[in-house]
């Protein structure tokens, strides 16, 4: 099994440890080994992203709570005269692809016995959450923006979770949860439990799978930046394993109404001060402070990749073009594309885009 340490002090958890923050120094919790990718140990009988079971460092027992997440469709299309592979991540079972991560955690914490779990979301996450906590019969209990799209908000009730709408800006729910947290409620948060990174990075694993060599370059909406971060690791295992000889060149994306990994890539730590958390349709990616930010500044930039920021006015007519080729996302998802016309000559070929979340999902403008 993977271990987990803390990124402040080096504690180290017990393998059957629910703190979602180091017990010692409160600092963030981490893998503090690689992932492990070996083609050999893929098992075809195993649903969805478990046939890749070996690579999550979870204890050999831990059953699958799964939907089938995973295998979503690699679709191209011409971008300014090029092509573009858009991975539909949008098509896991709950609408996301939050799945990939939340089937990773979900069936750690039912092998531990665990019977009551709570989250914080802006939709997505909490969707997804509550799908496998109902799937495992874990009761779950989501905290969500009063601004979170009503779809979403439907989809965590109909699941059967409790939904507790909270007013103000989406930092104002993760302050709800950790609160609930101190409690001793198993806080289920995709945000600082590792184990999703482990799901994330089976994206990797699935792209070089499909496209026979590693992207040359792979765009997608960051708002924590943890799938991003997710699937970097999942490259480095394949380079690792002998796979793959170069890591594609990464690329993130952010609502320029709240980019706090845009300033600090373009004007340096300091730049986190003065971001605000403003009014973005992009909802799934209006996070201020981005717990894994650094880590995932330095995956971008050892990848040679960049951040770049999108202005409010452009994701609506971005979202309407992709749905003109067949394509309904949300705008988080949309954010992709006013940034492939602008860079799509400075990114390496084959380029895949990373699309994020349903357009159903996303509440009537």
């Amino acid at each position: 099994m993977l271990k987990i340490e803390c990124t402040r002090c080096g504690h180290k958890l017990l393998s059957k440890e629910t703190s979602y923050r180091c017990p010692i120094c409160g600092g963030t919790l981490d893998y503090f080994e690689s992932f492990i990718f070996d083609a050999s140990s893929i098992d075809e009988n195993l649903p969805g992203i478990w046939r890749f079971q070996h690579s999550f460092g979870l204890p050999d027992e831990v059953e699958p709570i799964s939907l089938g997440e995973g295998d979503t469709p690699l679709i191209w299309d011409s971008v300014n005269g090029k092509q573009v592979a858009f991975k539909l991540d949008y098509l896991n079972p709950t609408g996301s692809y939050k799945d990939r991560g939340t089937t990773v955690l979900i069936s750690y914490l039912a092998w531990l016995g665990v019977d009551y779990a709570v989250e914080d979301s802006s939709g997505n996450a909490g969707a997804s959450f509550a799908a496998y906590t109902s799937r495992a019969g874990i009761h779950g209990k989501v905290f969500v923006p009063d601004y979170a799209s009503g779809p979403k908000r439907a989809q965590i009730e109909a699941y059967g979770a409790e939904l507790v709408p909270i007013p103000g800006p989406r930092s104002k729910a993760s302050q709800a949860v950790e609160k609930e947290a101190e409690s001793g409620v198993v806080y289920a948060s995709h945000v600082y439990q590792p184990y999703v990174l482990a799901g994330y990075a089976t994206t990797a694993y699935e792209l070089v799978s499909r496209l026979g060599e590693a992207p040359g370059s792979v765009i997608a909406p960051v708002g924590q930046g943890s799938y991003l971060l997710g699937m970097t690791r999942g490259f480095d295992a394949l380079k690792n394993s002998g796979l793959i000889s170069e890591l594609p060149q990464m690329v993130g994306v952010q609502s320029r109404a709240c980019a706090p990994l845009w300033a600090m890539a373009k004007y340096g730590k300091k730049a986190l001060g003065s971001i605000i958390e403003g009014d973005t349709i992009a909802e799934g990616i209006r996070i201020r402070h981005p717990l894994r930010g650094e880590e995932v500044l330095n995956a971008v930039q050892a990848s040679n990749g960049f951040f770049a920021a999108v202005e409010e006015q452009d994701i609506l007519p971005a979202r309407d073009e992709m749905a003109s080729r067949g394509i309904y996302v949300e705008p988080t998802s949309a954010v992709v594309w006013p940034v492939l016309l602008e860079h799509i000559d400075k990114l390496k070929d084959p380029i895949v885009a990373i699309l994020t979340g349903s357009g159903l999902k996303y509440k009537s403008i």
